[in-house]
């Protein structure tokens, strides 16, 4: 049984009484059923919250120019991540503590995920273990990496994920420091069970779980002691982006981790195109370029695929299907995206993720 009885508080059996018909409908339902202080937790972004609405409002502002008479009756949306087939280009992000927002955590995401074709990179602050999850799992793992001061936890982490299976890690470089989350430390005292990192080892005092100052040599570090491919998640400058590459990164992440970290940074769909083009010149195109903040609607996934993203993660929405339906709640979440996605290609002439026209989005007024 899960130890976070109590963290959750779904209602009856089905998902909702009437069935939502967009991502945006699970926002409510979920509220409904989270404790307040774990809604503020998930919802909350650093200080006056100005990059984690800027990120939705940047996919707003951009327009996509369809094309027409193209005989685009059934777009293909299947893909790959280094190497991994994948249903379609919309992926599970890494969040931490799944067990707030539903009793099986991340144990249900990751059936939810699988089920929808996808994958799942897996929070070393998950509430169950890298082990649980993957005994879990209907479909391919990924797992992000925190390196704190504790080199040694890293390593061990690093080691449980291989042996669980997990196909990359994910390495978090935008986090030298904690981003002050306001809302949330305004309530934080009356957290409910289901905060706990489970894969963080017990013995493992607090001051070797402050977060490290990273630098380009602990890439090199992580990349000598595994040799799953690493991706960087939290560029957002495009020098970074070829440094990432040039320390050996086969994917990079551009994120402003959902707004939490830095207020003020650039939205990420802001920042993509810039990244897109300093990886493709120093790469030549070997290193793929994934985007996650904001994303809400399939035409937020084709704007992000067409400025040149081979694929988008979702964070709070995937934890919005979790607490309303459990794994079928994540299932339904993504395949609302992967729908509204298909149903955008078909509107705009586009016949695969693979081939989108590079004009197909416009940064127009509004």
């Amino acid at each position: 049984m899960s130890r976070c009885r109590g963290a959750a508080r779904p209602r009856g059996g089905s998902i909702s009484r009437v069935e939502p018909i967009s991502v945006l409908d699970y926002e409510p339902l979920a509220r409904e059923r989270m404790h307040p202080a774990a809604w503020a937790y998930l919802c909350a972004g650093a200080e006056d919250e100005v990059t984690l609405r800027e990120n939705r409002a940047a996919f707003e502002r951009l327009r996509l120019v369809p094309r027409v008479l193209r005989g685009v009756s059934a777009p293909d949306l299947r893909t790959t991540v280094l190497g991994t087939p994948v249903e379609a280009p919309v992926l599970v992000a890494p969040m931490g503590v799944h067990g707030l927002a539903h009793p099986e955590g991340e144990c249900a995401s990751a059936r939810g995920a699988g089920e929808a074709g996808t994958l799942m990179a897996v929070s070393t602050v998950s509430s169950r273990s890298i082990e649980e999850v993957s005994a879990c799992a209907t479909g391919p793992l990924w797992f992000q990496l925190y390196v704190y001061r504790s080199r040694g936890l890293a390593e061990r982490l690093v080691r449980r994920a291989e042996r669980a299976g997990c196909r990359a890690l994910v390495l978090t470089a935008d986090s030298p420091r904690w981003g002050r989350k306001e809302r949330f430390l305004r309530v934080a005292g009356s957290l409910p069970p289901g905060a706990d990192a489970a894969s963080i080892d017990s013995e493992v005092g607090e001051e070797d779980l402050a977060p490290a100052a990273l630098t380009w040599e602990d890439v090199a570090w992580l990349r000598s002691v595994s040799s799953l491919p690493v991706v960087l998640k939290g560029v957002l400058h495009p020098e970074d982006a070829v440094l990432a590459v040039e320390h050996g990164a086969a994917g990079i992440v551009v994120s402003n981790h959902g707004g939490r970290q830095l207020d003020g940074a650039p939205a990420s769909i802001e920042a993509l195109p810039a990244v897109v083009e300093a990886v493709a010149g120093a790469s030549g195109g070997r290193a793929e370029v994934y985007l996650d903040g904001g994303v809400r609607r399939g035409t937020d996934v084709l704007k992000a695929l067409a400025l040149g993203a081979r694929a988008v993660f979702v964070g709070r929405p995937v934890l919005w299907g979790l607490a309303v339906g459990g794994a079928e709640g994540v299932r339904r979440v993504l395949g609302l995206l992967r729908g509204e996605l298909e149903h955008a290609m078909a509107l705009c002439g586009q016949a695969s993720v693979g081939g989108l026209d590079p004009e197909l989005v416009s940064r127009g007024a509004r």
